[in-house]
């Protein structure tokens, strides 16, 4: 078990429970996925960039990543129903657990002026969306083998009922939220 799925189970489910007064723990808010997803653009029309991006996401996040193709045309951005249009994978249990731990622990304290993440990136549903300039802060992520840097979306799915217990959620999970309001 993931040193941060442990903790989970040890601290944060208890001390939400206590806090938010939840008559049944199994109630408890919970992370149930983490999505990561890079919108292409024009790499998509590149085959071996489209390919890096894959393999790049492949390797943060521990899975495969695929490839997500438009559904309908759109004339205005110029894509056609089928056109490749960016990566994403989605993570869940164990490997959720082990790239959150990577995040939180490795990735975003090597981000340069780092000062947190921002507050405002919950959706109403109690998930919360962030991005990520560069894949660079990643340790398995090789400058010598990226064709371009690029950054990337990552959705954390909560089972909370409101933001203000996900927000909680993941405070108590190690997130580092930026000080302030």
């Amino acid at each position: 078990m993931n040193r941060l799925q442990e903790k989970f189970n040890a601290e944060v489910q208890p001390a939400l429970v206590k806090e938010f007064n939840i008559a049944n723990p199994m109630l408890s808010p919970k992370i149930e996925k983490v999505v990561i997803s890079v919108g292409a653009g024009e790499e998509g029309k590149d085959t071996k960039l489209l390919q890096n991006i894959v393999d790049t996401i492949s390797l943060i996040a521990g899975q495969k990543a695929v490839v997500a193709n438009a559904k309908k045309s759109v004339a205005g951005f110029k894509v056609r129903a089928g056109y490749p249009v960016g990566v994403k994978v989605t993570l869940r249990k164990e490997n959720m657990y082990a790239f959150l731990d990577k995040l939180i622990s490795v990735a975003l304290p090597r981000v340069k002026d780092f000062r947190g993440l921002p507050r405002v990136g919950f959706d109403g549903r109690a998930n919360y969306n962030f991005g990520l300039n560069e894949q660079l802060m990643f340790p398995e992520v090789e400058y010598d083998n990226i064709m371009k840097t690029h950054g990337m979306n990552i959705t954390i799915v909560t089972t909370a009922s409101n933001d203000k217990e996900a927000f909680r959620l993941l405070e108590l999970i190690g997130l580092p939220f930026a000080k302030g309001k």
